[in-house]
């Protein structure tokens, strides 16, 4: 997913995007959503498979 559409997805949550790292972003969406902040943090594995950030997460 590209930083725009991520930064989109953060306004809509009412998250403040400015000076935010995609990945920082993406774990305070995930934190927001009432989901674990875990993106990149498994080394390469991850047992959500219907995660949205899963591809990006995988790199």
């Amino acid at each position: 997913m590209k930083m725009t559409e991520v930064q989109k997805k953060a306004k809509e949550l009412g998250i403040k995007t400015e000076k935010l790292k995609k990945t920082e972003l993406i774990r305070k969406i995930q934190t927001e959503e009432g989901n674990q902040p875990c993106f990149q943090m498994n080394g390469g594995s991850c047992d959500q498979v219907e995660c949205c950030w899963r591809k990006d997460c995988l790199i």
